[in-house]
């Protein structure tokens, strides 16, 4: 079995020294074209890559980020961490993606071989019942960190919605059509962000004078979006239009109305939340709360780089707007 190319073998290759070698890889030294231009086809020929870990230890930069997220599966997560990894990837950054699944103890693992594999710097959705030691690992071996979507106790810089402002202006607009029987779809964990679109949701019913909140759980995706609609439908006929937790449940529920014969947007509006791309393709078109996935990516890659570069400056919070998207599954009750 051929060993591995070395900065000996490549020297070889190209007739030159070790360290012009390593001059040329790292971009540095007076070395003439000629010389480079040798040696990059000696690299080239022999399939030699440079040892970035081992630079980084020379240098002390770590050029490794980490991505722990809770339900990589989610369309909306693939395409924030499709817009901060190109970002990142711009900027010469590796990102390194792990899915923790919402358990504390499997992220605790995770943020550990982060850190001793010498990431320079974590984006992280924190599982729901985080412990403290997490956050003082991450504290005592100075990562720079930004939260994602949950707020870590202020102890972190912070990227997140402003959901309770989200879902308000869903069950406004919806009130503004003519419903008044408005439910609340999806979710089943009280996490931070479910906590704050479903009080969003109760204050608009509240001022809006609209009755008491009908709030139904259901996991995330299509079919368990499409069974709850179905079960909420059966509990609560005179529901005449849902504000949903996120958009694959309200694909979900528009395929439950399909199967019933009805028409999204006629028989039962529906509002969904992030504007996946998704969305807009469905049949009938999803309305929504669009928040712009993959610019929201770079928005916290953004925040990550501005903490790598200022480390000691105090933590910081992002949070953005979501805009409503009017699409075909809202409309006037019939």
């Amino acid at each position: 079995m051929p060993r591995k190319p070395t900065l000996g073998t490549v020297a070889k290759e190209a007739g030159v020294s070790i360290p012009t070698v390593s001059q040329v890889m790292r971009g540095t030294g007076r070395i003439s074209e000629e010389t480079r231009a040798k040696v990059l086809r000696a690299a080239a020929a022999l399939h030699y890559l440079p040892n970035s870990q081992a630079a980084a230890m020379r240098s002390g930069e770590r050029r490794e980020i980490g991505f722990v997220l809770n339900r990589l599966g989610n369309p909306f997560n693939a395409e924030v961490v499709s817009g901060a990894v190109d970002l990142l990837e711009a900027e010469g950054y590796l990102v390194s993606l792990l899915d923790g699944q919402d358990d504390p103890d499997k992220q605790f693992r995770q943020i550990e071989a982060f850190i001793r594999h010498g990431r320079g710097g974590l984006m992280w959705v924190p599982a729901v019942g985080t412990p403290p030691r997490t956050l003082d690992l991450l504290a005592a071996h100075d990562v720079p960190t930004v939260t994602f979507l949950r707020p870590a106790g202020g102890r972190f810089d912070y990227v997140g919605i402003r959901n309770a402002e989200a879902t308000g202006a869903a069950t406004r607009h919806l009130a503004a059509l003519g419903h008044r029987r408005i439910a609340y779809l999806g979710g089943t964990d009280m996490t931070y962000v479910r906590e704050q679109r479903i009080a969003g949701y109760g204050a608009a019913m509240r001022d809006g004078a609209l009755g008491e909140p009908v709030i139904w759980p259901s996991p995330d995706g299509r079919r368990a979006g499409m069974e709850a609609m179905a079960a909420l439908r059966a509990a609560h006929p005179g529901v005449t239009a849902v504000v949903c937790n996120g958009d694959m449940v309200a694909l979900g529920a528009c395929i439950a109305l399909a199967r019933e014969g009805l028409v999204p947007g006629r028989a039962v509006s529906v509002v969904g939340f992030d504007d996946i791309e998704d969305a807009a393709l469905a049949i009938p078109p999803l309305t929504t709360m669009a928040t712009a996935p993959a610019r929201l990516g770079r928005r916290l890659a953004r925040v990550l780089l501005g903490r790598i570069g200022d480390p000691e400056g105090p933590p910081s919070v992002t949070e953005v707007a979501a805009t409503l998207a009017v699409r075909a599954t809202t409309g006037p009750p019939v």
